[in-house]
């Protein structure tokens, strides 16, 4: 066998041809983005005015959110005060559980209180863990049953791989979300409540003697960056999602799973100083509509999650040989048949029987998720349940209560029959039947 013959090298020659492939082999590593070699890593960039993805890496691949789950905690939160259910001045109490998370937190003690505003930007700026569990106890009964309407509101919104766990974005590996959903997330707090979005433009919050600064170091330094949130666990890597609003043009900008804290704050300026000037004049935003239909990205049924996550509705329901008076209008699958389902008998001390046609939406374990439910579901589809009652019954089974949720006031088999019909079309399964 021969072998190729190379001109003899002087030492110099041997040196300078070290030199050029020590350089070659350099400037081949340093042509891949530290980012995208970073196996945590995922990024997007939308543009807000037309809902384009103009940046998209691994975007759609599930990630931890850490503290990015505050961004829908803080959604929840302006929701309830547009419904009249929460005010700024309303307290929030802190219970053992509340007190009892790692930091951050701000420490207050259980039996404490702070108002709804300081708990907002409790969230944004420090973005306490004692705080967000509080917050989710006080609109969901408790912080499992706050995390299911979590999850719910994010499948409305058309994120559709993402499953919260719990309020704050503390460590829960079934805690997921992509980068594409947290961008979704950002576009619907811009665009509901543009004038409540401000509070994730906060610097800095102080509360009792002590002054905390927001996390979000792009504040006041990247030129139209106006919020959102950051996140960190050692799971996730560090996490953020930015907006920014500068020279007529708009975008949402996701990072996650960052090395370092300044290393994703790098990437971000990156993506900003890149994709801005690409990004429209035109459009008219309105990207992520509050019931669920949108022009940026097709919107999940609830079926993407698994039964044993979503409220169920059928649940402590036994099959039995009648046809005639029931039906289901389930957002569980396309097209339903009008099952042979009757409801068992119920005796409660909840309510009073009801009488007539009545509808059940969930079946969940506490009360306090079982009103949430309903309260949601009636300020979701005000023209269907605006003028029905709704009520909660109880039914222990095999030792476990469960609380149906139910709404009363329909004239007519056809009237609740209608009525899920509609609440289908806002995924929301749904059965009607005669008490």
């Amino acid at each position: 066998m021969s072998f190729p013959t190379f001109p003899a090298l002087s030492g110099v020659g041997v040196c300078r041809l070290t030199f050029f492939l020590f350089m070659s082999i350099f400037i081949g590593v340093a042509s891949v983005s530290p980012a995208h070699a970073n196996s945590k890593y995922a990024g997007i960039v939308i543009d807000a005015k037309t809902g384009k993805t103009l940046y998209n890496y691994r975007g759609d691949n599930k990630r931890f959110p850490a503290s990015l789950t505050k961004m829908m905690t803080v959604y929840m939160m302006l929701e309830a005060m547009e419904q009249g259910k929460l005010s700024r001045s309303t307290r929030i109490q802190i219970s053992p559980h509340a007190a009892s998370m790692v930091p951050s937190k701000l420490g207050i003690r259980a039996g404490g209180s702070l108002t709804a505003e300081h708990a907002i930007y409790a969230l944004v700026t420090k973005s306490a863990n004692d705080v967000a569990a509080a917050v989710a106890e006080h609109l969901g009964g408790t912080e499992s049953g706050f995390a299911r309407m979590m999850t719910a509101k994010a499948r409305q919104l058309g994120m559709k791989s993402t499953v919260f766990k719990n309020a704050s974005g503390l460590p829960n590996s079934q805690q997921v979300t992509t980068a594409r959903d947290m961008a979704r997330l950002g576009l619907a707090l811009r665009e509901h409540y543009p004038a409540q979005y401000k509070y994730f433009s906060t610097r800095s919050f102080t509360y009792g003697k002590s002054t905390y600064r927001n996390h979000n170091r792009l504040l006041g330094r990247i030129k139209g960056v106006d919020g959102i949130k950051t996140g960190y666990t050692r799971a996730s890597g560090f996490n953020l999602v930015s907006s920014v609003q500068a020279d007529g043009r708009s975008i949402v900008a996701v990072v996650l799973g960052g090395r370092t804290g300044a290393s994703r704050n790098a990437q971000m300026e990156k993506l900003i100083r890149e994709y801005l000037p690409r990004a429209s004049k035109r459009g008219a935003g309105n990207l992520i509509a509050k019931n669920g239909s949108t022009s940026f990205k097709s919107v999940a049924n609830l079926a993407t999650l698994s039964p044993s996550r979503l409220p169920d509705p059928y649940k402590n329901l036994r099959p039995q040989m009648r046809t005639d008076d029931l039906t289901i209008a389930s957002a569980y699958a396309p097209t339903p048949k009008r099952p042979s389902v009757a409801v068992d008998a119920i005796t409660t001390a909840t309510t009073n029987p009801r009488t007539g046609w009545v509808i059940q939406i969930a079946s969940l374990e506490t009360r306090g998720e079982a009103m949430a439910y309903l309260n949601n579901a009636q300020s979701t589809a005000p023209s269907i349940l605006g003028v029905r009652q709704a009520f909660i019954e109880q039914f222990d089974k095999n030792g476990v209560r469960y609380h149906r949720a139910r709404f009363a006031g329909f004239n007519s088999k056809s009237d609740a029959w209608g009525a899920c019909e509609q609440l289908k079309k806002h995924n929301y399964a749904c059965l009607a039947f005669e008490s």
